[in-house]
């Protein structure tokens, strides 16, 4: 999987080019500060990697605001809601792929904070790459939506979507093949044109966390 990283990466590198320009053009065009969001993350073995993004947000939106963002956030630029919609601002992260950092397809990398809050079983996750997109970054591609019905943004993604995420990445982890991930990576073209997956599954899994939710925001979770 590594050698089909390394070259899809470098070819997606050149042939998406003009589209990390436009995305230059757009964050440049609409607010001030860097063009990218660099963050630490945990990757393979617990090791500590810089991961990269188009900014979608205000410059230091990390200082004021919560560590967690929702679909109506205010600190998300004009161009930022462009950039997300359309997944635009993720296309950084094929550097991460080239060096190594990431697999395309792997549980979602999460900042140190979050993993170290992780019980022992969960660790198994750091076994493997993280990746740009897993059957939980499919599942929960509304998240930020998800996440803006609770009333503590941060106590709701550690209570309630960590562990779903988990479950999962555990998943993959017992799974993990050339075969499982090149399905994944389909699957992810097939929604990004407008096709769904499993939709009892996925029903299922917002269901049970809109559940949860109304529970915490009730103090019954």
């Amino acid at each position: 999987m590594r050698v089909f990283d390394f070259f899809v990466a470098l070819i997606g590198i050149l042939i998406l080019s003009p589209f990390f320009i436009i995305a230059i053009f757009l964050i440049k065009l609409t607010s001030p500060g860097p063009i990218l969001f660099i963050q630490d993350r945990v990757g393979r073995n617990n090791s500590i990697f810089r991961l990269y993004k188009f900014r979608s947000m205000v410059k230091n939106a990390d200082r004021i605001g919560t560590s967690v963002t929702t679909g109506n956030d205010p600190r998300i630029t004009k161009a930022g809601r462009i950039l997300r919609k359309t997944k635009l601002d993720e296309l950084p992260q094929l550097w991460n792929v080239l060096k190594g950092d990431m697999s395309f397809v792997g549980p979602r990398p999460e900042v140190p904070e979050i993993v170290n809050k992780y019980s022992y079983e969960m660790k198994r996750i750091l076994d493997i790459r993280p990746g740009i997109t897993s059957n939980a970054t499919l599942y929960l591609r509304n998240e930020e939506d998800l996440l803006s019905l609770a009333k503590d943004h941060n106590k709701a993604y550690e209570k309630i979507f960590i562990p779903v995420k988990a479950k999962l990445a555990m998943e993959h982890v017992n799974r993990k093949s050339f075969l499982f991930d090149f399905g994944i990576l389909l699957k992810t073209v097939w929604v990004l044109t407008g096709g769904k997956i499993w939709p009892i599954k996925e029903h299922q899994i917002i269901n049970e966390i809109k559940q949860n939710i109304e529970r915490l925001n009730n103090n019954k979770f």
